[in-house]
């Protein structure tokens, strides 16, 4: 069973910057796509930003222009760089990995807290 680990999780000050890490456990094959989620307290889990087997990002309107995520398929892992960081994107981030059978793999997620 492939697991997914998240990092990079922390305290930061509002305007500031975190890159969050997952890495998977080996390699993982039929990928359909690859994403980040987040959960805030209280709130559900929404979708941040997208990445394709193809390489096409999508990102939600609240994180364009400052979050940018990507992947190294050669360490089977995928990131989150998040920048100009505001209280409100305080969370805790999952990484998201979907088959093209639909089948999801989860992480255990890491806290990003934004301090104003």
């Amino acid at each position: 069973q492939v697991q997914l680990v998240e990092s990079g999780g922390g305290l930061v000050q509002a305007g500031g910057s975190l890159r969050l890490s997952c890495a998977a456990s080996r390699t993982i094959f039929l990928i359909n796509v690859m994403g980040w989620y987040r959960q805030a307290p209280g709130k559900q889990r929404e979708l941040v930003a997208a990445i394709s087997r193809r390489g096409n990002t999508d990102y939600e309107d609240y994180v364009k222009g400052r979050f940018t995520i990507s992947r190294d398929n050669a360490k089977n892992t995928l990131y989150l760089q998040m920048n100009s960081l505001k209280p409100e994107d305080t969370a805790v981030y999952y990484c998201n990995v979907r088959l093209v059978s639909g089948a999801n793999i989860w992480g255990q997620g890491t806290q990003v807290t934004v301090s104003s």
